[in-house]
């Protein structure tokens, strides 16, 4: 009786096991490979500094992962991958504010203790001014050689007669 028992049991246990297994790394099946959180780097860490506004570290890190209620003054970043079938990665770190401005931090990533300034890829490009003499419609009826008909229309329009309460008659 024992021994149907233990084998019932192993048998059981392999079958389980073997199951998640097979599972998993079955050919031709696609598994989505899932972030969640945040993504922190050392970079995003190191730019923090203290006395910054919740502003400028919502700018560097990005909205918190989880907003707690209890604690308005601490905003928590967290970040989780499962790379493909890999061990799972794991990054957290906790910002604390008091007046709206940065005074700690906790967690995975520790700010460097040199000043790190961010290189911008950015170029200013110069814009030649614009000719702003002619309306669109002026250079339109220039192309077309009918701004002649339109200098006659005002000439005309100004020999009209005015009432005595400044109104034109037509």
């Amino acid at each position: 009786m024992r021994k149907s028992f233990f084998s019932i049991c192993l048998l059981i246990s392999l079958t389980l096991t073997s199951c998640s297994t097979i599972l998993n790394n079955l050919p031709g099946v696609y598994s989505l490979e899932i972030q969640q959180g945040n993504i922190i780097t050392q970079t995003m860490v190191d730019q923090i500094r203290p006395g910054m506004s919740k502003r400028q570290v919502l700018y560097i890190m990005g909205s918190p992962m989880l907003d707690n209620f209890f604690h308005k003054n601490r905003w928590d970043f967290l970040y989780s991958a499962h790379p493909d079938g890999s061990d799972k990665i794991q990054q957290q770190v906790s910002l604390f504010f008091e007046n709206d401005q940065i005074v700690g931090i906790q967690g995975d990533f520790r700010p460097s203790s040199t000043p790190v300034a961010k290189v911008s890829n950015e170029s200013t490009v110069e814009i030649p001014k614009r000719d702003l003499d002619k309306t669109l419609w002026e250079k339109i009826t220039g192309l077309l050689g009918i701004s002649n008909l339109e200098a006659s229309t005002t000439s005309t329009s100004s020999t009209k007669q005015k009432s005595p309460d400044n109104k034109f008659w037509f």
